[in-house]
């Protein structure tokens, strides 16, 4: 039991700011089977931003409490997942070979695609998550629930079906970069599906939102494998970030056949 914990708590120390016990290391071996509680940290990531919006919401407008909701997912996370995004558009904007893309990737400033690429990942985040918050609490928070676990777990699924790019050691992903056994990704495919079966079970229409993201990530991989042979960890906070937003798309058009 213990050991589980310490692997649950290493998830939380790796992709959030949140304070862990003192026993919790960065041991190795637990960050890579740590990939199992991804989207359980995704659980935690919605519970955050939902409870600042709905507190928010008592002293300011919608637009603003939908602003630091959404600046608390990015707080908690220390901009993990953003970080990715911005990179990959840098590296995959600005590069023509492996080596090249790799190497953009890898630098720590920020270029033009990269903030044009957070810009839009902004905006469509809060225009979806706008039309979301005058729904009844539970219900806003279920789909951020979902969306935050079922984007997690497409990230988990690029890991368990391609490989790592780089071919160098030091990289900040490299712990978790593994391939992965068949255990941790059903155990990490279960914190998704149980937010989803809840959505479902209210609306049965909503279990096609899985299906553009299942296309996505299926496109994102190949993308991924065509320009560098695999993924680094910046492609899997861009995956994240890119089907967080495709799942509020996706329940946004399917409203209008509900």
């Amino acid at each position: 039991m213990r050991r589980e914990l310490q692997i649950f708590f290493t998830a939380v120390m790796f992709y959030t700011r949140i304070p862990c016990p003192r026993w919790v290391d960065h041991d190795a071996a637990n960050l890579n089977e740590a990939t199992r509680y991804f989207p359980l940290v995704g659980w935690i990531v919605a519970a955050f931003s939902w409870l600042i919006f709905a507190g928010s919401k008592y002293l300011f407008p919608g637009e603003i409490s939908i602003i630091l909701s959404i600046v608390a997912g990015i707080f908690i996370t220390g901009a993990f997942h953003e970080d990715g995004l911005a990179d990959v558009c840098d590296g995959f904007g600005g590069g023509w070979t492996k080596e090249k893309i790799l190497t953009i990737m890898k630098d720590s400033r920020v270029g033009t695609y990269g903030v044009v690429g957070l810009i839009f990942i902004l905006l469509l985040k809060f225009f979806s998550l706008l039309q979301f918050g005058s729904l009844p609490g539970l219900y806003f928070a279920l789909i951020l629930v979902t969306a935050h676990s079922l984007s997690r777990l497409s990230a988990v699924m690029i890991i368990f079906t391609s490989v790592y790019a780089r071919e160098d050691a030091d990289s900040k992903a490299k712990p978790v970069a593994q391939q992965l056994r068949l255990k941790n990704l059903l155990i990490a495919s279960l914190w998704a599906i149980i937010p989803l079966a809840i959505l479902v079970y209210i609306n049965m229409l909503m279990l096609a939102v899985v299906i553009p993201v299942v296309l996505v990530t299926i496109y994102l991989r190949w993308y991924f494998k065509k320009w560098i042979s695999g993924y680094t960890g910046d492609c899997l906070g861009a995956t994240q970030q890119v089907n967080e937003v495709v799942i509020y798309l996706s329940i946004l058009a399917l409203w209008r056949f509900m």
